[in-house]
């Protein structure tokens, strides 16, 4: 079999300590930040334009399951999603859980250490929180906001890393 290689668009940002392998797409100004692992290597990765991938997260598949993360997602620290469908303008906060077959909603919020176990489906502009994760109500347009703030903000860090802003010893 000849070797896959990530497909990153020109315009993301995959920090130096980062780490990316297989079946991987990066859409326009992705981010993808230190110490997270994106490994494509049973399925594809597809990651959408605005999207950002925080410190120590892990993004991962099953044969014929892949993860798909929509345009304008945030996915926290620690965060794991494994094989698993999030749709647009999501937060996947810090140390949350996303199991196979899982389906986030457009302008949904997984609280951070909330489990999806597989095959979970949250409707669109949905909060989840607990173990294991469950609804517990409608994301208000003040959450969505800061939503897109938090995307807004990585964009805008990863132009200054591109710049040298914060060199490393």
């Amino acid at each position: 079999m000849a070797p896959i290689a990530p497909q990153v668009h020109p315009t993301a940002f995959v920090h130096p300590r980062a780490f990316v392998c297989g079946q991987v797409t990066l859409g326009p100004r992705v981010s993808v930040w230190p110490f997270a692992a994106l490994r494509g290597d049973t399925a594809p990765i597809t990651i959408g334009a605005d999207s950002n991938v925080q410190d120590g997260a892990v993004l991962h598949v099953d044969h014929g399951v892949p993860c798909v993360i929509g345009a304008r997602v945030g996915i926290g620290h620690r965060a794991i999603v494994h094989g698993a469908t999030v749709e647009d303008d999501c937060l996947i906060a810090m140390g949350a859980v996303l199991l196979n077959n899982v389906r986030v909603g457009s302008g949904s919020i997984i609280g951070a250490g909330a489990v999806c176990p597989e095959g979970f489906v949250v409707p669109p502009n949905s909060l989840v929180l607990g173990v294991p994760g469950r609804v517990v109500r409608q994301t208000s347009a003040e959450e969505r906001s800061r939503i897109r703030g938090t995307v807004e903000s990585y964009l805008a860090l990863q132009e200054e890393h591109r710049r040298g802003a914060f060199p490393e010893q």
